[in-house]
């Protein structure tokens, strides 16, 4: 849940810098809000597929976030 719509509090998940640039590219955080509330709803996001579709297929072995967190 984005802070900006009430999840500041909240549960949080963990994503990579790309994975959670591309969240936002995709969907704006009202959709993130209302549409996909769990990581599963997430994973089903119409508008993220071709790119979840695309990093499934890479090597990747490590990514870090901005804050140097893995």
């Amino acid at each position: 849940m984005p802070r900006e719509e009430g999840g500041r509090y909240g549960p949080t998940v963990d994503l990579c810098q790309p994975c959670h640039s591309s969240v936002h590219r995709f969907l704006s955080n009202r959709e993130l809000a209302r549409l996909y509330p769990t990581v599963e709803a997430l994973r089903a996001a119409e508008g993220l597929q071709t790119y979840l579709n695309w990093i499934r297929k890479q090597r990747v072995e490590r990514i870090t976030s901005r804050r140097g967190r893995r």
